[in-house]
């Protein structure tokens, strides 16, 4: 039987894993992204990471849960594991509001409030309240809704010409 880690080690664990960030968005740690879930202890003596995607088949799981493992190792956390949580499912309202600022502050729209409860498939672009990161302004219009990454789409504000990322709601 593997002597079980104290408290503060687990908080400790925590500390450091809450540092990695997100690979597509460099700006956030995957605690303010709402991605990191928990850490607890396996019955092996193991540290376990469980993280959550932001939609099944995003591709940058392979690289969080590899910068997790590097990052807790180099801390002197012997053995690692990351689980892949499903349930309950990531929702851009796990984004934490220093998250939400990072966003912001880098130039990207960050979301509004998740829908609830079941959602109407429709075949056009979703109407979103979006403010342009840079001057503020509401008159903004999508031109697609694909960004740089498939949980983004792309915006221009009509106010200052600039174009900009938007975190979707999901």
């Amino acid at each position: 039987m593997m002597p079980r880690l104290a408290g503060a080690v687990i908080e400790r664990a925590w500390d450091v894993a809450s540092e990695v960030t997100d690979p597509e968005l460099p700006m956030l740690t995957l605690a303010d992204l709402g991605v990191l879930r928990k850490i607890k202890q396996a019955d092996d003596g193991a540290l376990v990471v469980s993280i959550t995607p932001t939609y099944s088949g995003c591709p940058a799981m392979a690289t969080m849960r590899d910068d997790l493992v590097h990052r807790l190792t180099d801390a002197g956390f012997e053995s690692v594991r990351v689980n892949v949580q499903l349930s309950p499912p990531w929702t851009t309202d796990w984004i934490t509001e220093e998250g939400r600022k990072a966003l912001s502050d880098n130039g990207i729209s960050p979301p509004g409030e998740a829908p609830r409860g079941p959602v109407a498939l429709q075949l056009t672009p979703t109407r979103r309240a979006t403010q342009c990161p840079q001057c503020g302004s509401g008159d903004t219009e999508v031109t697609s809704e694909f960004g740089s990454t498939a949980c983004k789409a792309l915006y221009r504000c009509r106010a200052c010409g600039e174009p900009f990322d938007h975190v979707k709601e999901i």
